[in-house]
């Protein structure tokens, strides 16, 4: 007889070194946004408590990870750490080229380097912000094809982060001579970490192969993703996550990695593919740009912790853990009534701050104000995933973002139960006023990644 489940969640390891957290009040924190341009991105980390900013390279490292760091040699060429990089990428990944970078948006420069530029056109589920903005820059078009279902933040389905496959097919039809490659993003972060199906994987796939397109996985969350797979798709239920991801990946040609993710490094990414030509002209830039190419920009002890986090986000306990410490945040604040995306991903809660804030223009940017109200309340850092990262186009016109999202980004094994209860506790005061938040408006911007430096002001 199976054992009978506990209803509490139990973090599947134990706390080896502490940091310690400064606390702040309201007044301190007050004047530090106000110094920081109201940009959470400009904000010292000695001045946030819980920081949800971002899952990316935030996470806490093993135990056999710090080993790692020490076995890490140093070569420039031909380290034994690149060798056991590699085979531990190739291990659930097997393309026949695998090539390290220092994270995952330099991977994405060396492929859209190589296969953008004027009149081509880059399809996607949902580009993230980096992935857009190297596309766009080679003078690229990007184009976003999500289910409708994936823009409904209150609808419940089990995979919102799926392609639109008849959209792609469409436009393959029509403007297929433009189109180097798809992409698809898995788990869907700006669609509110949604993952993909692997029969929409399969169904992209026949897709790209009627019109002899190649697919690339933006797959820095493919573990979670591989989870979903496994715990909500008919029939994988008894395949382990490993199988799952080796699955996924054979239905590719490529991938971009920030093994800042799931991989759980601090540092770190690659770009992986099998065609050949392809492959050395990216050989060739990551050389110019990254380094030789079995170190890519990286420490031979970044090399190993990345491959022995790739053999701990796969572990069933730890990824069971992992996804059900959101579901709590996310379940807590259904409960009180505050608007998330259901169903919760895997890495992030993701708020609904256009239906939370409806007394504000989606060009008063509700997610900033959103996001600025929940430091202000108690030191807690998010992230705006909405008009002011996506409404600004390349031709310099502002458009509403498809929603407005503010992202509870969860670091990996670095916060415990407690710490989310304090972040319900901050979220549902928030909530509780917010007809009153005013909306922001923007002092200054560049006209790439707004969202990292931009500044802003209240609208009184």
């Amino acid at each position: 007889m199976a054992d009978e489940p506990f209803r509490t969640i139990i973090e599947p390891f134990r706390i080896h070194s502490v940091e310690p957290m400064r606390l702040t009040t309201r007044a301190e924190r007050a004047a530090a946004l106000s110094q920081a341009g109201y940009n959470l991105f400009e904000l010292r980390a000695q001045d946030v408590l819980i920081d949800l900013l971002t899952d990316s390279g935030t996470g806490a490292m093993s135990a056999e990870q710090w080993a790692g760091v020490q076995r890490g040699n140093e070569a420039y060429a031909g380290s034994p750490s690149f060798e056991r990089f590699r085979s531990a990428v190739t291990g659930l990944f097997p393309f026949r080229h695998v090539l390290p970078t220092h994270q995952g948006r330099a991977a994405e420069k060396i492929l859209f380097t190589v296969t953008g530029g004027p009149g081509r056109v880059i399809p996607n589920n949902t580009h993230f912000d980096t992935t857009r903005a190297n596309i766009e820059f080679t003078g690229a078009q990007t184009v976003d094809l999500p289910i409708p279902e994936g823009l409904q933040p209150a609808l419940r389905h089990p995979f919102k982060g799926n392609m639109d496959v008849a959209a792609l097919d469409g436009l393959l039809a029509g403007r297929g001579a433009h189109v180097p490659l798809v992409m698809l993003t898995v788990t869907n972060n700006s669609g509110g970490g949604q993952p993909v199906s692997l029969a929409n994987i399969q169904a992209v796939r026949e897709v790209c192969d009627r019109y002899g397109k190649p697919l690339f996985l933006d797959a820095c969350r493919f573990a979670e993703n591989a989870w979903f797979i496994k715990t909500r798709e008919s029939g994988y239920a008894d395949v382990p996550v490993a199988g799952i991801v080796r699955q996924m990946a054979a239905l590719a040609d490529g991938m971009t990695m920030s093994a800042k993710k799931d991989p759980l490094a601090n540092i770190g990414g690659w770009l992986a593919l099998n065609d050949d030509s392809l492959a050395e002209q990216c050989r060739n830039l990551e050389i110019l740009t990254e380094g030789f190419p079995t170190y890519g920009g990286l420490a031979g002890r970044d090399l190993e912790a990345i491959a022995q986090g790739l053999s701990e986000c796969i572990d069933e306990a730890y990824l069971r853990y992992r996804v059900r410490s959101i579901a709590y945040l996310g379940e807590a604040l259904e409960s009180a009534g505050v608007p998330v995306v259901v169903p919760f991903g895997g890495h992030a809660v993701f708020l609904d701050a256009r239906a939370l804030l409806a007394h504000l223009d989606p060009l008063h940017y509700p997610g900033q104000a959103l996001a600025c109200a929940l430091y202000t309340e108690g030191g807690v850092r998010a992230c705006e995933i909405g008009t002011v990262m996506f409404g600004l186009r390349p031709d310099g016109t502002e458009v509403p973002a498809a929603m407005d999202l503010v992202r509870l980004a969860i670091p990996r094994r670095t916060y415990t139960q407690s710490h989310l209860d304090y972040v319900i506790e901050v979220v549902t005061r928030v909530a509780s006023r917010a007809a009153q938040l005013p909306g922001m408006r923007i002092v200054s911007q560049p006209r790439q990644l707004r969202h990292f430096t931009a500044r802003f002001a209240p609208l009184h």
